[in-house]
């Protein structure tokens, strides 16, 4: 068993070619995809690490192996692990790509635990668009490209199938934001300059919610993005305090001032809200390190925690 990145890639791509020999009506097509997109989420993994997917135990007997320390079995983590952990650590793979990635897992699943004909009941027409997309985000974190993955035949037709997709959310936003900004110019001077002043305030308050200010694309007004933190922060230390720099990928869009709203990174990048944005938190040393007051600290929490935790490793070792 290897965790290795190239590996992987190259399953990932041999089971894309499989699935891709399959009539795309076919309940196998389905099968092979999700064989296929498991493989790239472990790929996409271990280009940041083989560790990743070690199964965590307490003595990292897995986790030594990815280092090539290891002997006797392996055991990786579970496939909703994968996904849940590109979530994480790939701000190009968005809930809509997880929840893709998740359906055809469970179907996998269904497909080899039971009887049922998990694909034949989940045709292609309910996930492709999703599957296709999920795929160019996992391969765009890795530095590779959908011709590398489907070759050029393939890729072009997923390539297409997402550029129309785009097409059309970029057309349904473009609505909204008009329609908003119609109705916001519909109102008196005095409501339009009372609603920018109250949105300016409530972003202002908000700021201090890990909330991100932006200009709304409807009625210029202050609006607030927010995302969900993803990769590497940047910790900093300047006199008495921690400065910690996070990288954001933008989730959801609001504007009280016009009341438009966006869900998703597709939406907001049709709106130009996309790309990433990065939060700063400052902390105190003693915040950050979790320093005790030595003045006020009561240790019986603390005394009682441990003496449960040892009690519980004892049970453990005589089972």
């Amino acid at each position: 068993m290897t965790w290795e990145r190239d590996p992987l890639w190259a399953k990932a791509r041999l089971y894309f070619e499989q699935a891709f020999r399959e009539p795309r009506d076919d309940p196998r097509f389905g099968l092979w995809c999700s064989l296929a997109l498991e493989f790239l989420g472990r790929a996409a993994l271990a280009s940041v690490s083989p560790t990743l997917l070690a199964e965590p135990d307490r003595n990292h007997r897995y986790l030594l192996h990815a280092l090539n320390r290891g002997t006797g079995e392996r055991k990786s983590i579970r496939t909703v692990q994968v996904f849940a952990l590109c979530r994480e650590l790939f701000g190009q793979f968005s809930d809509a790509d997880l929840k893709v990635a998740l359906a055809l897992v469970n179907r996998r699943n269904d497909e080899l635990h039971s009887g049922n004909d998990a694909f034949g009941e989940y045709p292609s027409k309910y996930w492709l668009t999703g599957f296709y997309r999920a795929c160019y985000s996992l391969a765009s974190a890795m530095g590779e490209t959908l011709d590398g993955l489907f070759g050029k035949d393939e890729a072009k037709a997923a390539i297409q199938i997402l550029d129309d997709t785009k097409s059309e959310v970029r057309k349904r936003v473009e609505d909204a934001i008009a329609a908003h900004r119609r109705a916001f110019e519909e109102k008196t001077e005095t409501d339009r300059r009372a609603a920018a002043e109250a949105a300016e305030k409530d972003g202002a308050k908000l700021a201090y919610e890990k909330h991100h200010r932006v200009k709304c694309p409807s009625c210029s007004s202050v609006a607030t993005v927010q995302g969900e933190t993803y990769g590497q922060g940047v910790v900093t230390h300047e006199d008495d305090e921690i400065k910690v720099q996070q990288p954001v990928s933008p989730r959801s869009f609001a504007c009280q001032a016009c009341g438009l709203k966006l869900e998703g990174y597709a939406e907001l990048d049709a709106a130009q809200l996309g790309g990433q944005y990065t939060r700063t938190i400052c902390y105190s040393p003693e915040d950050y390190y979790g320093l005790v007051d030595a003045e006020h600290f009561d240790p019986s929490e603390y005394m009682e925690q441990y003496l449960a935790d040892l009690a519980m490793e004892s049970g453990y070792e005589n089972e």
